[in-house]
């Protein structure tokens, strides 16, 4: 009984504050969910149901729409091109592998979300990732179907919280030798349907759970939070990106974890 007053007592201070962790850790590559699995144990929240996982995907959808929306227009209004129609192919054929893992793993993947030394563990393997693409001779290749494939296995895996979609697929096109701001661009126009998907799932089990909901008041703060920080963070990291300084971020996530594990 005091753990679900705990949890209806989630205040809009902090789905302010996890919605910032959402929106800032969801483009960068350091795992958004391994963070908001950090976040709710050092707060001590235990949020009920899933409405505000819902909600703060949903700020960081909308987020990514705002930032990559010329590219998504120019790709809806170039179908005709042959080039255009492979893109949005890969696009399709990338976002598939997430689906079959998110489908077959998710009471696997539940309990993950409930191991704070699964995610410690799993950042640290994020951070020698992104650390190894230092190593990397940049080339010019193009997106091609196989490709998008190949990177949408590496999406898949980031459903382990710890797993960084962002830096695994980044890191896996620097690896198949697309540019970086192609890799970048690619990588998070195959969020958009992988984002979409992961909370219209949730949604359905919103649906039909007994979980008492939030407040709107504390469901929209995280919305909000979730969107502008998430629209911040992806400028930023795409700066980052351009400048040749995408590796750091693996220190972060090795500390991260390092520091997790420990504690």
């Amino acid at each position: 009984m005091e753990k679900q007053l705990r949890d209806l007592k989630m205040n809009i201070f902090e789905a302010a504050l996890l919605g910032i962790v959402q929106g800032l850790t969801e483009f960068l590559p350091v795992s958004s969910s391994g963070h908001l699995v950090i976040g709710q144990e050092v707060l001590n929240i235990s949020v009920p149901g899933n409405a505000f996982e819902v909600v703060v995907h949903l700020g960081t959808l909308v987020s990514v729409l705002i930032v990559f929306w010329n590219d998504i227009w120019q790709l809806l209004t170039s179908l005709k091109s042959l080039t255009t129609r492979k893109y949005i192919l890969a696009i399709m054929i990338g976002t598939i592998p997430a689906v079959i893992i998110g489908l077959l793993f998710k009471d696997i993947i539940i309990e993950a979300f409930e191991n704070i030394r699964i995610v410690a563990i799993t950042l640290m393997i994020t951070g020698v990732i992104l650390l190894s693409t230092k190593l990397i001779k940049l080339k010019q290749r193009e997106v091609s179907i196989g490709r998008g494939l190949l990177v949408g296995i590496a999406q898949a895996m980031a459903i382990i919280p710890g797993i960084s979609r962002s830096g695994m697929t980044i890191s896996l096109c620097l690896y198949l030798g697309i540019a970086p701001e192609k890799a970048a661009k690619f990588s998070f126009l195959l969020a958009i349907p992988a984002i979409a998907g992961a909370g219209l799932l949730t949604a359905l089990d919103l649906t039909e759970s007994s979980e008492p909901l939030l407040p709107w008041s504390v469901l929209m703060v995280g919305f909000l939070s979730s969107l502008l920080v998430g629209w911040i963070s992806l400028k930023w990291l795409l700066g980052l990106i351009k400048s040749g300084k995408f590796h750091w971020f693996g220190v972060y996530c090795l500390f991260v974890g390092l520091l997790s594990f420990i504690i």
